[in-house]
């Protein structure tokens, strides 16, 4: 079960929304030839990823940023590049391109560092854009609850799309993160999960002035969950390559 589209439609084009998206797929091409070598991929993510170990150390701070842009795999890469793609853009719509930007870019280190606080002394490299996706989503949820989102369930051979309120797919969400997140591992690869919840909640307190700016709840009931028009007022594959948290 994933969303696949929202009914929320935004007032202006998401530039920094495309571009974001351009840049993880561009950037994961450019080390796509890696995943055939271990060693040189395992060395690629030691110098570009999130070390919690190194981080701890006061060193590579660099990477907090860099990981943003690095993915285990093209299902990893497809799936967060998919939520941005939902979420996006009404948030930038609100926001405006450069404050989303940065909006967007303080979720991700926001949610690098809580992955770093969960696990201080992890070696495991951690990469993927979700942390800074999950505080779109984190702001999408605060700005509009009532937004409709379509969902794709597949099961076995069953698939039917349906329709639910975006605080109803988004707070599960969060809930399924931080539920996971006191059962993860920090000494093996797989989710970041506290990267995911970590997010998410930066991702709300960012919004919070916006969202307080436009009227707090006041702004649900004048607009159901759509953003105003702008001139109103207002996976990693099977082969052996080096373990890596995900995020």
């Amino acid at each position: 079960m994933f969303p696949i589209r929202d009914h929320n439609p935004s007032g202006r084009v998401p530039f920094v929304t495309y571009a974001l998206i351009a840049a993880n797929v561009a950037i994961f091409l450019s080390y796509w030839g890696l995943f055939a070598d271990p060693r040189a991929l395992n060395g690629f993510f030691a110098a570009w990823a999130v070390i919690p170990a190194q981080i701890s150390d006061g060193a590579g701070y660099h990477t907090l940023i860099s990981s943003m842009f690095l993915h285990g795999g093209v299902m990893h890469l497809a799936g967060n590049m998919l939520f941005l793609w939902i979420f996006g853009d009404n948030i930038e719509d609100e926001m405006g391109h450069i404050p989303y930007l940065l909006f967007y870019l303080a979720s991700g280190v926001g949610a690098g560092l809580i992955q770093v606080i969960s696990e201080p002394s992890s070696m495991v490299p951690t990469v993927g854009a979700s942390g800074a996706i999950a505080g779109v989503m984190g702001g999408y949820i605060l700005l509009f609850p009532k937004a409709k989102i379509d969902i794709l369930l597949i099961f076995i051979v069953f698939f039917r799309v349906f329709t639910v309120p975006a605080v109803l797919v988004l707070g599960l969400w969060f809930a399924m993160q931080l539920f996971s997140s006191f059962g993860s591992n920090p000494l093996e690869g797989g989710v970041a999960y506290w990267a995911h919840s970590g997010g998410f909640l930066v991702g709300v307190l960012l919004t919070l002035p916006l969202f307080l700016r436009l009227g707090g709840t006041r702004f649900w009931s004048r607009h159901h969950g759509h953003p105003p028009h702008p001139d109103a007022q207002y996976e990693i594959s099977r082969t052996r390559i080096p373990r890596v948290r995900r995020k």
